[in-house]
């Protein structure tokens, strides 16, 4: 049997953790297995489904390089493939028309609850001749769901699993106005597109039972099911926007690689031994159902950071830098102004954890400043450090070579001709050269941001400590 999955997303919303990381396990257990993953939108839910999310989902599977083999499908396009199914399983006495009226199911739901039972439908319709009824009376469709006798399967990932039939409602599986539940449908694409392999989310468990009777009363094979636990946020409750849990793509514009992001959401609730990094052939190579855990995980920041600080300092440079490119263009940064995207990500990967903050960090390597750190223009743009600047200005004027190490010995010609300790040098020329007082190397800094630029800056800096602290425009 080759092996099929599929990735089914409601369009009402867009993709979180949650269903990035059930995307990631179906896409990995189907290519593990030399098999195929299927993309479906099920948008059955007109009113609540947007083409915002729909291309929002899309384009975080695109940037998490989850490919698929067949898709997107889209339910909404396939109302006819259901009705016909339904109106076969009417004919064949597998389902039956109901014309209860809301008044009536909500009286017979409000008695089970005083009665302390489980609401459900009482079948009313499935056990009376109601066929005197006007052509024209609004009815549902309900499946005849079998009154004995237990649903029993083999979770993936719980093991044995039971419902009684008796416990199962009648469910409805076409509304009043035509339109087919998403019960129904799920399992007429499951069936359809041969899906073997079902992986999802918990909270999916108690459609599981009724699905699968649906498969049996239409003579289909039943797929094998793994139920993915819930992912929680650090205070143990279900994860949630004040836990950080924002869409995919948000992570996308916060500066996360998509490496890492995968690399973190196997890791929640699945292991292989102490292993913390896993590359995609890692994943690949590794991923079985059997070894995911059936316990809740618990979502980390912190995890996902430092995991996408080793991404930015270990994949190859020119990879980081191509991603970094989406985020300057974003920023309306003009990358052509400053040094190439390569020596940026090499200046600064070390103390940045994602690509927003290089972002942030090298902004003055393209572009001028309006004005200086306030705490540090105020401790380091001081008069006494007047002669020093000067001297350096001129020192960096003269080079006819602008390397790393003639601007060094530029520095420290000065601190010594001066018989200066070199922090009473570099650190006035660090906050005029980058406006703050943390940078990399300064040499190298200053060898970036360009021989022009550099002595407009401490020019800048200069007028700003005579001229009591006002900058220059």
């Amino acid at each position: 049997m080759k092996v099929k999955t599929r990735f089914a997303p409601s369009p009402s919303g867009y993709l979180h953790i949650g269903g990035a990381r059930t995307a990631l396990y179906s896409w990995l257990y189907a290519k593990h297995n030399k098999g195929s993953f299927v993309l479906r939108i099920e948008d059955t839910d007109l009113e609540r489904s947007t083409p915002e999310a729909i291309k929002a989902i899309i384009d975080s599977m695109k940037w998490l390089k989850l490919n698929w083999d067949e898709g997107p499908y889209f339910q909404s396009q396939r109302f006819d493939r259901y009705n016909d199914v339904i109106n076969k399983m009417l004919k064949l006495g597998k389902a039956y028309k109901c014309y209860c009226a809301k008044q009536r199911l909500d009286h017979i739901r409000d008695i089970q609850i005083k009665r302390g039972e489980k609401p459900r439908y009482d079948r009313y319709c499935r056990t009376n001749n109601i066929s005197c009824l006007d052509a024209n009376t609004p009815y549902v469709v309900r499946f005849l769901n079998p009154l004995s006798g237990s649903v029993i399967f083999h979770d993936h990932i719980r093991g044995p699993i039971e419902f009684k039939n008796e416990e199962l409602d009648d469910l409805i599986i076409r509304r009043t106005d035509g339109s087919p539940t998403y019960n129904f449908c799920v399992v007429v694409d499951d069936w359809d597109m041969g899906i073997t392999h079902i992986i999802r989310g918990e909270d999916h468990i108690n459609n599981t039972p009724r699905q699968i009777n649906i498969f049996k009363a239409l003579g289909a094979t039943v797929p094998q099911y793994a139920h993915l636990s819930l992912i929680l946020g650090e205070d143990s409750k279900k994860l949630s926007k004040r836990h950080g849990a924002v869409s995919v793509m948000q992570f996308h514009e916060d500066g996360f690689l998509p490496e890492a992001l995968l690399n973190y959401l196997i890791r929640l609730g699945w292991s292989h031994g102490n292993k913390e990094i896993f590359s995609m052939k890692d994943m690949l190579d590794l991923f079985t159902l059997n070894k995911i855990n059936k316990s809740s995980s618990t979502f980390n920041l912190k995890k996902l950071l430092w995991l996408n600080h080793h991404y930015i300092n270990n994949l190859p440079v020119e990879y980081v830098a191509k991603q970094l490119q989406w985020h300057l263009t974003k920023e309306k940064i003009n990358i052509c102004t400053g040094p190439n995207l390569v020596k940026l990500v090499l200046l600064l990967r070390k103390h940045c954890k994602t690509l927003k903050e290089i972002v942030i960090s090298g902004r003055y390597f393209y572009e001028e400043f309006e004005t200086f750190d306030s705490d540090a223009a105020a401790k380091y743009l001081i008069p006494v450090s007047i002669e020093s600047l000067n001297m350096i200005s001129r020192g960096l004027g003269t080079l006819k070579q602008w390397n790393a190490e003639n601007i060094k010995l530029t520095i420290y010609n000065t601190a010594n001709k001066l018989n200066l300790d070199i922090n009473k040098v570099s650190m006035p020329l660090r906050v005029a050269v980058t406006g703050k007082s943390n940078s990399p190397s300064l040499n190298i800094t200053i060898e970036a941001i360009g021989k022009d630029r550099s002595i407009y800056r401490i020019k800048k800096a200069l007028f700003f400590i005579k001229n009591k602290n006002r900058i220059i425009d």
